[in-house]
């Protein structure tokens, strides 16, 4: 590596930050109706996300059955659901906590509404019949049953003076339910399948009543009378319909068009077509359609409304939120992405570098942000993209596809929610998926090199596109019109004999390289695509290729489990790194060349010195496969995503991690210069208590010795020279047991952490003969000094204490009963002096 590489600060830590994962899997979504917060099914358990940012608030933790259904009370206090158990669950949206479960029907619970007051929870279900329950007394209120079938969707009137529950079944039977009289008032029958929506006009008394079901119609029915007043074809399996607030300027020219006036009721639906569609309640006229996005294939199955916003949320059957702009002709204005599928590739984009963009098991290309997770969906491939690459420019994106094409999008996160992700071209020619991409890094960006399943590899000339990149503004306006341009091969030829995995280009935009599963990579002339070399030594198929940012060196990965550096001199195999027990997947030079960072399907990340072929650090957070690792040109972080469907960011905290080090270091300097302070002055009491904080055995050990050896020494002389410390204020009292009754007394304060931290010091020293007297005069100490109960209170008492043999027959029994206070043992240990190496006695009873 280069003298300057050299003196670079390794790195050696990187943490988890942030997390993006899935937060819809399907099922029921509502939104809290202050509009604060959005809540998703997933799988079992239910997601509460602040709907502004998209960001995780909380996880209400399920009964491991599906959840079918769940309303969220207006006032916002609670949530209500029910799973497939059979069970209704009352949730406290304050603590997030299930405060009240109860056995509801005898089928699971299909819809779900609640009342104005936040009183009462209606729940219809698929064994046909209807309840009412009082949702903070938990009990039943009403049982309607009449159904002929599974009810699919209730309904509250929402009119306080009128105490009226609507429902429909599968059947396409809408009924009436009188609460004061508890009879079904009506008996509707126009629709002939599902029923999925119904909703009152938000006038003063809910005039007219709307129901929407998979036969394709629309009802709209006069309330007093019960009366149908207008059938609306629609021509679609109508999944989610409502009106909008009575006045609504919905911003549209059709309206003005059709004589529509302020008080126009104006019903939303969406279904099996995936659009949006706005109808005139009064004529039933179509007043407006959103197009949809190309190549989109999604169909909708609920559509929801916030009023104080004035949006439309249609939910998606893959699992997306996509929200649209109810007084800006339904423009979509953001998305939340509920469920990525599998995360096949991911690059950060240049700048400021906190949008993402993402290739997954979807058609779509994803850009998220990933200070806030909001999420850019962008439309263009027709099946599964499989890779993409980023220029360095940032607002340029490659992607490579199943549909055998590559295309080029410009992004400019800045612009209109319409004009942010512009696919500008195509790159059609490949026969079989386009499973590799890469961009020249120069600043005009000349030209992309893709290669397929189909064995070939292709360059493509950008040149058309430099009015466009020039511009990226204006690439919104230039695509409308003509289209998106249609790019030119330079050219064409079979690369490999197997499918190729990988493709990079080199810093110089000279050579490139690429992988396949042929089990060699080989490196190109970028100008005639001459063959220069083929790297052979894996023994499974190449899955990455990198090139180093400073050496002439690329480093590959292999499902042998390797990684390997060559060199571009001589092809030759530099390096092999081994320590990943499956197919290592995916590979970046880190630190300016001198560290690799790799993903394997063992689900695990690891940080490599190239050096000496050390491993330094090894991240294991993922539960599957990790296909791709994303770094920002910065390095300070790093994304890895994978089959799990979770994409994890990555903070290198290498220097935090050397400065806390350093200031730990520095405390424990500072603490080492007090103890020998404190030793100095003889302060015994705040010895011990830092030796023990500071975890030091030996101090601890060198502290007590030194305090016994001295009172020996003292005790040697004449008794008149001894002062009460050692002997005790009277003569009744004992002499001090560890040399001082300084001593004494700091051991017999102890903190329980403390005490039990000093046994295991005396545990360790009983095992030596030559510490054995220290161990035996400081049990002897606590054995003084604390209660049973004191000493059995501690964690790991039983353990350390008959460990440690006692030294005399009187200490034995106080062992033998503190022992046997709280436990039945069979404890067979001998009194008996300790005896030193030397044959004579540390400490005699004649002694105390």
């Amino acid at each position: 590596m280069s003298e300057n590489s050299e003196r670079l600060m390794p790195k050696s830590c990187f943490e988890c930050v942030k997390s993006i994962e899935s937060v819809y899997t399907g099922g029921c979504v509502a939104i809290s109706k202050d509009e604060s917060r959005i809540f998703t099914t997933c799988n079992e358990d239910i997601e509460v996300l602040d709907l502004s940012s998209g960001e995780k608030l909380a996880e209400l933790k399920g009964d491991t059955e599906i959840v079918t259904s769940f309303a969220v009370k207006p006032d916002g206090t609670h949530l209500v659901s029910a799973s497939r158990s059979m069970r209704i669950t009352v949730w406290d949206l304050s603590a997030f906590k299930n405060i009240r479960s109860f056995k509801a029907h005898d089928a699971p619970v299909i819809a779900m509404d609640i009342d104005q007051s936040s009183t009462l929870v209606a729940t219809g279900s698929a064994d046909s019949t209807v309840k009412v329950w009082d949702i903070d007394r938990g009990y039943c209120t009403h049982n309607f049953k009449g159904h002929g079938g599974i009810v699919t969707s209730v309904k509250f009137h929402p009119s306080k003076d009128c105490l009226c529950l609507v429902s429909a079944s599968d059947d396409g039977v809408v009924r009436v339910w009188n609460l004061k009289t508890r009879k079904c008032e009506a008996v509707l029958q126009s629709h002939e399948s599902v029923v999925r929506s119904i909703d009152f006009t938000n006038d003063d008394d809910g005039k007219h009543m709307v129901t929407a079901a998979r036969d394709g119609v629309i009802n709209v029915w006069n309330w007093k009378r019960k009366a149908l007043v207008r059938t609306i074809p629609v021509y679609e399996a109508i999944e989610g319909a409502g009106l909008l607030l009575l006045g609504t300027n919905v911003g549209l020219d059709h309206i003005r068009k059709i004589g529509s006036d302020s008080n126009t009721q104006i019903i939303y639906s969406g279904g099996e077509r995936g659009v949006i569609r706005l109808w005139d309640m009064n004529t039933g006229e179509e007043m407006f359609e959103k197009a949809k996005e190309l190549n989109a294939k999604h169909t909708f199955v609920d559509v929801l409304y916030l009023p104080q916003s004035q949006n439309l949320v249609a939910i998606t059957n893959d699992q997306n939120l996509l929200f649209y702009s109810a007084t800006n002709q339904l423009e979509r204005i953001r998305q939340i992405v509920g469920y990525n599928e599998e995360i096949i590739d991911m690059a950060y984009l240049s700048g400021t570098q906190e949008y993402l963009a993402v290739a997954t098991n979807t058609e779509q290309l994803r850009v998220y942000n990933t200070s806030n997770l909001n999420c850019e969906l962008a439309y263009g491939h027709k099946d599964i993209i499989l890779c993409l690459d980023v220029h360095g420019k940032g607002c340029i994106v490659a992607t490579g596809s199943k549909d055998n094409t590559a295309m080029i999008w410009m992004i400019d996160m800045r612009a209109s929610p319409n004009r942010r992700v512009v696919c500008v071209a195509t790159a059609v020619g490949h026969t079989k998926a386009v499973g590799a991409v890469s961009l020249a890094q120069g600043l005009d960006c000349p030209f992309m090199i893709t290669g397929s399943e189909d064995r070939t590899v292709k360059m493509w000339d950008l040149s058309p596109l430099h009015k466009i990149f020039d511009d990226p503004k204006n690439a919104y306006d230039i695509v409308e019109e003509a289209g998106p341009i249609k790019l030119n091969s330079l050219y064409t030829f079979q690369a490999h004999d197997k499918d190729i995995n990988s493709i990079c280009i080199s810093p110089g935009d000279n050579v490139f390289a690429t992988g396949s599963q042929d089990k060699t990579a080989k490196i190109w002339d970028v100008a005639t695509g001459k063959l220069l070399g083929t790297l052979q030594g894996h023994r499974r198929g190449v899955w990455n290729i990198t090139f180093s940012p400073v050496d002439r060196v690329v480093a590959t990965t292999s499902g042998d489990r390797m990684v390997k550096l060559w060199s571009l001199s001589d092809f030759t195999c530099l390096k092999t790194f081994e320590g990943h027990t499956n197919s290592v997947l995916c590979v970046e030079f880190l630190t300016k060349g001198t560290q690799l960072i790799t993903t394997g399907s063992d689900g695990l990340i690891k940080l490599w010195n190239i050096k000496d072929g050390e491993c330094v650090l090894t991240l294991d957070k993922h539960e599957s496969k990790i296909w791709t690792l994303a770094k920002q040109s910065t390095e300070a972080f790093v994304a890895t995503g994978g089959a799990d469907s979770t994409i994890y960011i990555w903070k290198d905290t290498t220097q935090e991690e050397i400065d806390r080090l350093h200031m730990e270091e520095a405390k424990v300097l500072e603490q080492q210069q007090a103890l020998d302070n404190f030793l100095f002055i003889k302060d015994y009491r705040n010895a011990i208590t830092l030796a023990l904080s500071l975890d030091q055995p030996h101090r601890m050990l060198t502290i007590l010795q030194s305090v016994m050896v001295a009172a020996e020494h003292r005790h040697s002389l004449s008794p008149s020279t001894l002062d009460d410390s050692d002997l005790g204020s009277t003569n009744s009292e004992p002499r001090a047991i560890l040399g001082t009754r300084s001593v004494d007394d700091v051991i017999s304060t102890l903190a329980p952490d403390q005490l039990e931290r000093l046994l295991g010091y005396v545990r360790n020293w009983n095992t030596n003969g030559k510490l054995a007297r220290v161990a035996q005069a400081t049990l002897h100490c606590i054995l003084t000094h604390y209660t049973s109960q004191a000493l059995l209170a501690l964690p790991s008492a039983k353990e350390i204490i008959t460990s440690v043999q006692p030294y005399s027959e009187r200490h034995f029994s106080r062992l033998d009963s503190l022992l046997t206070d709280s436990f039945i043992i069979d404890y067979t240990l001998h009194a008996m002096d300790t005896v030193n190496a030397d044959g004579m006695d540390y400490y005699s009873d004649s002694e105390d």
